[in-house]
């Protein structure tokens, strides 16, 4: 039996420290923590995995970027087995949330996240934990675009917000309910 932590986000040196990778910096979060290596090339994403409670982790993060991520998270499930409703979690950024603020959820829709569309649509099932971090809305006059693929400039803010995150996440792999994740974190 394994878990599996997958963070969304854009591949590239130029994508670091952007709104729209909340995901991986999270899962980077968590493996720092256990100090695991996200070095694996494997089901387009960079995988890296340990055990925690005689249960293995995988953490991974899509190489395929963003609006492509469910050909990697499609992938992953099949390779390792996942059952997607109960042993899968998926972190992304958020705009309709404020800056350090996180959402864990069972299931719904992807809203206007395009990495969330992509993953609903390749795996065909809208019932998975998915774990969302705050960015904020954009400025008026600013493009979505632009807003998530842009620098985030309040990092104490997303600090928190990624905190909170990897918290969330660290539950998740040590066998906490949703509803305690969710109690704790939302």
């Amino acid at each position: 039996m394994a878990k599996l932590v997958i963070g969304l986000g854009n591949i590239g040196k130029e994508f670091e420290n952007t709104n729209h990778n909340m995901g991986f910096m999270a899962v980077d979060m968590l493996a720092k923590k256990y100090n695991v290596k996200i070095a694996k090339n494997m089901c387009s994403s960079m995988v890296g995995e340990f055990n925690c409670g005689g249960e293995k982790i995988i953490l991974a993060k899509p190489t395929t970027y963003m609006n492509a991520s469910g050909i990697a998270v499609k992938s992953l499930i099949s390779k390792f087995g996942i059952d997607t409703a109960k042993d899968m979690i998926i972190i992304s950024d958020d705009i309709d949330l404020d800056i350090g603020r996180v959402r864990v959820r069972q299931s719904g829709s992807a809203g206007t996240h395009n990495g969330l569309r992509s993953v609903i649509k390749e795996i065909n099932t809208t019932e998975f934990v998915r774990l969302r971090v705050g960015v904020g809305k954009p400025p008026e006059h600013v493009d979505l675009v632009d807003f998530v693929t842009a620098k985030f400039t309040d990092k104490e803010g997303i600090n928190a917000g990624l905190c909170k995150a990897a918290e969330a996440l660290e539950m998740f792999i040590t066998g906490s309910s949703l509803d305690q994740i969710m109690q704790k974190v939302n």
